[in-house]
């Protein structure tokens, strides 16, 4: 965990490294792409979330794709820039900021996404590796149930230990943190994946939103 020398001196830093990525992860990228491409506010369809599953319902899967790599990267961003400035405690800091801003936007009422993309920036740019096991979970659990939220959940439910495995232990305590957030985000699909009406992959019979 963190070891600072004085918290009187630390404390700035600390605060100053979770709102800078807290300001990042709060840009709602879902929202301000769609408006800025002359859609309707995503907010009043489908889940009424900003995230790029719910931009594709638009019908516009560029938007969707932009969004999907927005919301990812200013996770990256936030932990690559204030680890090459200040080091790996603060980045720490700063990749919980992006997340937390992404799911509660300051902008937005506290009521943004679901968190799966930042989740995912984050990871990247902490061990790349895990990201891609990450992946590479995801898709075969998704090639066997075809839940795309039971993909995400799992993956992200490994990845602490795929970080721990791999000897980064404070990045796997953050991601113990990330991913009880992301689990509490994903409720609706949880209770639906129990009783059987989460829409499973390629399923467009339903309007129920899968992210």
């Amino acid at each position: 965990m963190l070891h600072p020398i004085s918290w009187s001196l630390a404390l700035p830093y600390y605060t100053a490294a979770l709102a800078f990525g807290y300001l990042l992860g709060s840009i709602p990228f879902g929202l301000v792409i769609t408006q800025l491409a002359g859609t309707q506010d995503i907010r009043t369809i489908g889940s009424g979330n900003i995230g790029a599953t719910n931009v594709l319902r638009t019908g516009r899967k560029e938007l969707a794709a932009a969004t999907l790599i927005g919301d990812a990267l200013k996770g990256t961003i936030a932990v690559l820039a204030t680890y090459h400035f200040f080091g790996q405690d603060l980045a720490i800091l700063a990749g919980l900021g992006a997340f937390v801003g992404h799911l509660f936007p300051v902008w937005l009422g506290f009521k943004g996404g679901k968190g799966v993309a930042t989740y995912i920036g984050i990871l990247l740019a902490f061990a790349w590796p895990a990201a891609l096991a990450y992946c590479a979970i995801w898709l075969a659990v998704a090639a066997v149930a075809r839940y795309s939220s039971l993909s995400g959940l799992l993956a992200a439910t490994c990845t602490p230990v795929v970080l721990w495995l791999l000897d980064d232990r404070q990045e796997a305590q953050l991601f113990v943190v990330l991913t009880v957030l992301l689990w509490i985000t994903h409720r609706a699909n949880v209770m639906r994946l129990i009783k059987g009406t989460e829409p499973m992959i390629g399923n467009s019979s339903t309007s129920a939103p899968r992210t």
